[in-house]
């Protein structure tokens, strides 16, 4: 599976956000200025050939619908960032984050719950 592009992301994005979406309802969730509906319609097209969006027709409609799912996409982009840049590390990864991203006490200690609690499962699981 390919990258998505910054545009395609923003579109899968709103997809995702709106689970699924008529063209017009994806051409009104951009910003002004609005990238032309022939664009947005040209990367919807994209993404159908990538099998990234799937379509159910409706009358003289498609009803778009993302068959790639955010959390797979963000997981798989995450694992390929962590291969490249962190050695394969996971260890890396997280010193890294929790040292430059200038978390605040609040947001490491609720990331250290998480983690506690994924512990928790899968030492339940084994």
């Amino acid at each position: 599976m390919k990258n998505l592009s910054e545009k395609e992301l923003e579109l899968m994005n709103h997809l995702w956000e709106l689970d699924s979406a008529y063209m017009k309802d994806l051409v009104a969730k951009y910003q002004e200025p609005k990238p032309a509906y022939t664009t947005i319609s040209t990367m919807v097209n994209r993404l159908i050939e990538k099998g990234h969006i799937g379509f159910e027709q409706q009358g003289r409609d498609k009803r778009y619908f993302p068959k790639l799912k955010k959390p797979s996409y963000f997981s798989r982009e995450i694992n390929k960032m962590v291969d490249k840049y962190f050695n394969k590390s996971v260890a890396q990864f997280a010193s890294f984050f929790t040292n430059e991203s200038n978390l605040s006490l609040e947001q490491l200690e609720e990331l250290q719950e998480l983690v506690d609690r994924q512990i928790e499962e899968k030492k339940k699981k084994s």
